[in-house]
């Protein structure tokens, strides 16, 4: 019997490992951050969890900034994590 493999992914927030389709993805692909809904996106990518409080404390701690290695800036980052949340508000981000 084949064993089913679910990918794992570290969430930049609280740290925790959770399956990849409960997370949602922030991708880096030149210079230009978006939030990846479908999972699809080009460039390098960090997950968080789909959980207000964890974004705050990702937001709080910086954590986009040293996930991408200092290729962002922090307003960049700022206002990306202001999209997610406004996005899990409207429902967008399910």
């Amino acid at each position: 019997m084949k064993k089913s493999n679910i990918p794992m992914r570290r969430c930049i927030g609280c740290m925790e490992s959770k399956p990849q389709k409960e997370m949602v993805r922030i991708a880096l692909y030149e210079g230009v951050l978006t939030v990846d809904t479908e999972g699809k996106a080009k460039g390098r990518g960090i997950y968080l969890c789909r959980d207000r409080k964890c974004m705050e404390t990702a937001k709080k701690r910086r954590a986009i900034i040293r996930g991408f290695k200092g290729a962002v800036t922090p307003a960049a980052a700022d206002e990306t994590m202001d999209v997610v949340i406004s996005m899990m508000e409207s429902d967008i981000i399910d």
